[in-house]
């Protein structure tokens, strides 16, 4: 496995750690993209978030993402 799969391996073992953390992280990026966007592109955001919290097995203590 090349150095990038490496590195998401580690972070997702990391995730799986200490998913409260990892969630808020998860959280920030997402607002932080639609922040700059416009929420342009919130369903996407909002997929791509709710598809790294199952990664780690986590649904961010609610089951969809907030705003």
């Amino acid at each position: 496995m090349g150095k990038l799969g490496d590195m998401a391996n580690k972070a997702k073992e990391m995730a799986k750690g200490h998913p409260d953390q990892a969630d808020k992280g998860v959280a920030g990026a997402e607002r932080m993209v639609d922040e700059r966007t416009g929420d342009k592109y919130d369903a996407q955001t909002d997929k791509a978030a709710d598809a790294v919290r199952r990664s780690y097995g986590s649904d961010g203590g609610h089951g969809t993402t907030q705003h």
